[in-house]
């Protein structure tokens, strides 16, 4: 879940929302917002406990046609795109910490090449197998987790801040051009938590899924949660909202104030190993979609293949490599945050309406808390946005839109293929 989006977003945010306060309200209820849909996905992976997540869950629940919607744009949106935002995240910060690396030839060229061996090197790791890749994702993810967690004390105990920042800003203003900007800024919050469903795309391979599925989603997203808003606390705390308006490198800039510029330099090195486990998670979660689909004959046959050695389906994992290099190196990040907010945004909320279908089925054994009250906020509150977001930018949600639809045909002739072969 921690990727590039806390890294680089709250700066836009304030850019857009003016106001310190609301922004950080904006964390805490996107927060909320994810715990409500993890407690919705730990019912659906602990009866559903396959590989694929949200493919598997339509695909059973409802129609093949919705579980293949959500695969195709995972492939593109879901999983590739944030791959390719995550590893330019990467290469600004540690660019930064090491300005001699874009002294020759085009600096931008550089940090996209860099971005690239970053993601070639981690596809490499989980191409040995999800033991092996686990034990690297876990241990990027500690430190990832330490690391957040020792800014914010150190730079509330020792950074030069100022409290007064938090009453500084302006106001998002009223009437209906406020909700839409509050609409379009929570949905770029919900892509920073994006991830808070990571564990049911490994369903199949995790020990005792009725447990420790639902587990590690509503415990893994609370953490984030808390986590996301005390950093927030300080990148306010450390610049006043006008110095941080429009910046995407926050933490650089929250540490050079805090700390001075040596001191900044070191974050800036840990900031961009951090975002090596966000890299890492979405290498190890991607290709299990395509891989679902590919086996149930909605997607290339080949794709279905498991190494036989590593036991992990290598093709897939090289087929998100290589798109997620050509958007690399077509700059997507700052173009298309709205278009993959607006579409990751779609199918969790005709995931987490699937928990109806799986009761009125009376299928599983563990029972969501909180029902049916998550379930009803989440969609109505997810739907919401949406609305809002289409409405402040109709461009890039109506090419979201657009995305999604050209699926459908996709769909049908592989359909077509998969009843050929069963004849």
């Amino acid at each position: 879940m921690i990727g590039a989006g806390i890294f680089t977003t709250s700066g836009l945010l304030l850019q857009q929302l003016g106001s310190p306060a609301l922004m950080i309200a904006l964390w805490v209820g996107g927060g909320i917002l994810a715990i409500f849909g993890a407690l919705c996905y730990g019912e659906l992976g602990a009866a559903i406990p396959r590989a694929g997540g949200e493919y598997v869950y339509l695909s059973e629940l409802f129609h093949p046609l919705l579980g293949f919607l959500t695969g195709w744009v995972s492939l593109f949106v879901g999983f590739s795109a944030p791959l390719a935002a995550s590893s330019l995240g990467f290469s600004e910060y540690f660019a930064r910490a090491f300005p001699g690396l874009v002294v020759w030839g085009d600096p931008e060229l550089t940090k996209k090449f860099l971005a690239i061996v970053v993601i070639l090197a981690l596809t490499l790791v989980h191409l040995r197998g999800m033991d092996f890749g686990s034990k690297v994702q876990n241990y990027l993810t500690m430190g990832k987790v330490l690391l957040i967690a020792g800014l914010v004390i150190v730079g509330f105990s020792l950074g030069r801040g100022d409290f007064g920042h938090f009453s500084q800003g302006g106001d998002v203003g009223g009437g209906i051009g406020g909700w839409k900007v509050a609409g379009l800024s929570l949905m770029w919050i919900m892509f920073s938590y994006s991830g808070w469903n990571a564990s049911g795309y490994i369903g199949s391979e995790i020990r005792d899924p009725k447990r420790n599925l639902p587990l590690s989603l509503i415990v893994g997203t609370g953490l984030v949660m808390v986590l996301y808003v005390a950093l927030n606390l300080l990148f306010v705390f450390a610049a006043a909202p006008g110095e941080l308006s429009g910046v995407i490198a926050v933490g650089d800039l929250a540490a050079s104030n805090l700390f001075g510029g040596a001191a900044a330099m070191g974050i800036s090195i840990l900031i961009s190993f951090a975002l090596l486990s966000s890299i890492s998670a979405l290498i190890i979660l991607g290709p299990r979609v395509y891989y679902a689909m590919a086996k149930d004959g909605y997607f290339f046959k080949s794709l279905s293949e498991v190494h036989s050695v590593f036991r992990v389906p290598s093709k897939s994992i090289v087929l998100q490599f290589l798109i997620a290099a050509v958007m690399v190196m077509s700059g997507t990040f700052d173009q298309i945050l709205t278009y993959m907010g607006f579409c990751l945004g779609i199918f969790p909320i005709v995931a987490v309406i699937g928990v109806y279908r799986l009761r009125s089925m009376n299928r599983g054994t563990y029972r969501m808390p909180l029902y049916p009250i998550a379930p009803i906020v989440f969609v109505v509150v997810s739907v919401t946005i949406l609305v809002l977001a289409y409405l402040e930018r109709p461009v890039e949600s109506s090419i979201a839109l657009l995305t999604v639809g050209l699926g459908v045909p996709v769909y049908f002739v592989f359909s077509k293929s998969r009843r050929r072969s069963e004849l």
